[in-house]
């Protein structure tokens, strides 16, 4: 009897232990799992505004950015979705859309980039075509008129010669 109760004893403070230890390595899972979720949320929400700043310069320099607004709303609101689930302590499905929001923005700087060079170039060219052209266009009339007049001019006298 003293023995199955020494071993009933050891067997009891083994599974206490085990509990014990079990609880403290879910609690160690747990912090790891919300640890990864702030972590790709705090490098989606910098991607994001990384890319607005990009899309702001690319705006700046004229370019139509509809369709970069668009993408950056989405990522936007999957960015939103990932802060809920991880209010919501769902830090595996965090992490997910956090992933998500930053492969939609995948690219994204370099497309703005594009728009941007694009739109540069084209208001250098508008602004040869308007402020050259004019002053061209301007220099053409002066010359025009006054070979005109030089040829008025010569074609009175002819006719006061006559």
């Amino acid at each position: 009897m003293w023995r199955f109760r020494h071993g009933l004893a050891f067997l009891v403070v083994l599974v206490v232990i085990f509990e014990v230890l079990g609880c403290c390595l879910r609690v160690s899972a747990v912090n790891d799992a919300e640890a990864d979720a702030k972590t790709a949320i705090t490098e989606a929400e910098g991607t994001v505004l990384i890319c607005y700043g990009a899309a702001e310069e690319a705006e700046r320099a004229g370019a139509n950015i509809s369709d970069l607004q668009g993408v950056l709303n989405e990522a936007g609101w999957l960015l939103s979705r990932a802060e809920l689930a991880y209010e919501m302590e769902d830090f595996g499905l965090a992490v997910s859309f956090a992933d998500q929001s930053k492969a939609r923005l995948d690219g994204f700087v370099a497309d703005a980039e594009v728009l941007r060079k694009t739109a540069m170039h084209a208001g250098y060219w508008d602004f040869m075509a308007n402020v050259m052209g004019s002053s061209v266009g301007a220099v053409a009339i002066f010359f025009g008129g006054f070979a005109v007049w030089t040829f008025l001019k010569k074609r009175e006298k002819e006719k006061e010669r006559v």
